[in-house]
């Protein structure tokens, strides 16, 4: 098998964990997967010592894209203030997609339960890293406490994404006017 097999077979693979474990879970049987992927069992533990791995490598390989599509463009947004509503902004019109299941990275942590799973440390430091956006916004706007504004909207954020992903409420227009209310209370400019 040439290296471009290889790579293409684990392209696939993880192409098909990413949209198996984001709309069934991570329930989601190794035969299930290999079929999906259209690759044997054998290669993909040729790849990978287990399910457990390739679903934290699936994790791993998406976060860029799904950072960049809440944030991509908003240093262009201006002031604090406006990059972080920013990032609101784009998590309404995500959720308002027919196949939005909320945050991959929140429903993984919440399904596994076990913060040492592989792909529980992968999906938190996914989260960590959008918290550590909003404490940087929050500094740049002059707040007293930016670490708990940071957590405030982490809250607001995995609550919407929730909510939005178990089809219980539409975000539009909702997130953004709670996040404006919790900046104007901590005065970000």
């Amino acid at each position: 098998m040439t290296t471009t097999d290889k790579a293409s077979t684990k392209d696939r693979l993880l192409d098909a964990a990413s949209e198996l474990f984001y709309r069934d879970g991570v329930s989601i049987g190794v035969e299930a997967l290999c079929r999906e992927a259209g690759v044997s069992k054998r290669s993909m533990y040729q790849l990978f010592a287990s399910k457990d791995e390739v679903l934290a490598a699936s994790l791993e390989r998406r976060a860029p894209g799904y950072a960049e599509q809440l944030t991509g463009g908003a240093e262009e947004a201006g002031t604090p203030r406006e990059r972080i509503l920013y990032i609101f902004e784009q998590s309404e019109r995500l959720s308002t997609d027919p196949a939005y299941l909320g945050c991959p990275f929140l429903a993984a942590l919440v399904e596994l339960k076990d913060p040492e799973h592989p792909a529980s440390v992968v999906a938190r430091a996914a989260k960590q890293r959008l918290q550590d956006a909003f404490r940087e916004q929050a500094e740049l706007g002059g707040v007293e406490d930016p670490e708990f504004l940071a957590r405030q909207l982490m809250l607001v954020f995995d609550g919407a994404s929730a909510r939005a992903g178990a089809r219980i409420e539409t975000l539009e227009g909702l997130t953004t006017v709670t996040v404006a209310a919790l900046l104007d209370a901590a005065g970000v400019k």
